[in-house]
């Protein structure tokens, strides 16, 4: 099994910036779509961008013009830039590849939006 570790999460300001990363300890993101993921307190996980291998992303639409998702094949490394942050997008952030779970989710980065 592929182990994913998102890192950069923290407790920012609303209208803040955060950059959010996700390393795989396999190639995972080259053989598959790579996304990232949020869950809210007592909310369901939820799709927030996803990546594909050749670079076609996609947004929820609660992220659009906000968040850029990118990432670095050669260091099985994707990353999550979330600008403008408001108070609804605290939540555990993770990643994993879409649409379709091909591993075990990572522990994922807490993301805490508040004055």
């Amino acid at each position: 099994q592929v182990q994913l570790v998102e890192s950069g999460g923290g407790l920012v300001q609303p209208g803040g910036s955060l950059r959010l990363s996700c390393v795989a300890s396999g190639n995972i993101f080259t053989i598959y779509t790579a996304a990232w993921y949020r869950q809210a307190p007592g909310k369901e996980r939820e799709l927030v961008a996803m990546i594909t291998g050749g670079g076609t992303i996609g947004y929820a639409d609660f992220v659009k013009g906000r968040f850029t998702i990118s990432r670095d094949n050669a260091k099985n490394t994707v990353y999550l830039q979330m600008n403008s942050l408001k108070a609804e997008d605290t939540a555990v952030y993770y990643c994993n590849s879409a649409p379709q779970i091909r591993t075990n989710w990572g522990q994922g980065t807490l993301v805490t939006v508040s004055p």
